[in-house]
């Protein structure tokens, strides 16, 4: 079976940066399943898996344009502490839905001091060229649970790869369970 619109796709990746370090991968796993043409991977990943049948393999360099985009030194902030809950301690790498005139956004704090703290609203792989290595495993008719609901049964949501609207955590997202 090809890959195509509303089928339901197991692939293996593996995911370095330009200088080779390992960024994330599924090769030690269970493969990455997801609903193509849902919008669950990054488009121009989505757009290169279709019409690929299970057993092939190809690699891939998407430019930041194409992954999560270019970092934007517009999006790091610096907020005085006295908006954040007191009791709380803020270290370097928490994550903060934060209300942005954009909307609701994710941010991580990149540095505290005794006045403030700076965030940063840029995702962690925004300005990185991504090599892709991808196989795919598997593909079939999704059912109709993966075609409304949640991530379509995604394993993980792999480092964000799944645009989930549910809560992962409490299994919104078909069953990822992040």
């Amino acid at each position: 079976m090809t890959v195509e619109k509303n089928k339901f796709v197991e692939i293996h990746y593996t995911l370095k940066d330009d200088a080779g370090e390992l960024i994330d991968s599924s090769t030690s796993g269970e493969p990455l399943g997801y609903v193509h043409g849902k919008n669950y991977l990054l488009p121009k990943l989505e757009e290169l898996i279709e019409g690929k049948n299970p057993g092939d393999k190809f690699s891939v360099v998407l430019e930041p344009a194409d992954g999560y985009g270019e970092r934007n030194e517009k999006l790091v902030a610096k907020v005085p502490r006295e908006n954040f809950d007191s009791s709380v301690e803020i270290e370097v790498g928490m994550a903060f839905q934060a209300d942005t005139p954009m909307g609701p956004q994710i941010v991580k704090v990149i540095e505290v001091s005794d006045s403030e703290i700076t965030v940063d609203g840029n995702h962690d792989l925004a300005g990185v060229r991504l090599h892709f290595d991808v196989e795919v495993v598997s593909v079939r008719d999704a059912t109709e649970d993966e075609l409304n609901g949640g991530c379509g049964g995604c394993n993980g949501c792999n480092g964000g790869s799944c645009n989930c609207e549910g809560d992962c955590g409490s299994g919104g997202c078909g069953g990822c369970g992040n």
